[in-house]
């Protein structure tokens, strides 16, 4: 009987310690709970936004924002996602589809810096291709 009372005296200590180191790791932020954001481990970006804070950790030192050839853009300043026209949708189309593929992150980054909305009609659209960039990338 004595020994079965200090087995689960262990038992419930091994518990007990397990539970304050897990919230120890929670408050340092080592685990996330409930996150609903897949992880790609060897990039840091699951992919499911439009520029990947990786990309982004470099340019959110600069003060300046890269140019692409694309001042045109510039115009669109302020201007809601959801208020281009197809022809003006059209523009964006054209620059991303004529940069290399390495500097589209890098344009995206570039047109939030410059607080120039995507259309919504390319989002989707861009948003696969930056993806599949970045699965070509981690499978490489």
């Amino acid at each position: 009987m004595q020994s079965l009372l200090i087995f689960l005296g262990l038992i419930a200590f091994f518990i007990i310690a397990l539970a304050l180191w897990n919230a120890a790791q929670r408050r340092k932020g080592n685990v996330k709970e409930n996150d609903p954001t897949p992880s790609i481990v060897d990039e840091g970006c699951c992919g499911a936004h439009e520029v990947c804070e990786k990309d982004s950790l470099i340019a959110a030192f600069t003060k300046e924002p890269e140019y692409f050839d694309d001042e045109e853009l510039d115009t669109y300043q302020g201007k809601d996602a959801a208020l281009y026209t197809e022809p003006e949708a059209e523009e964006f189309r054209e620059v991303f589809y004529s940069m290399l593929d390495e500097e589209k992150p890098r344009w995206i980054r570039s047109l939030q810096m410059r607080g120039i909305d995507l259309p919504n009609q390319i989002k989707d659209e861009v948003l696969m291709v930056i993806n599949d960039l970045r699965r070509k990338k981690v499978h490489a």
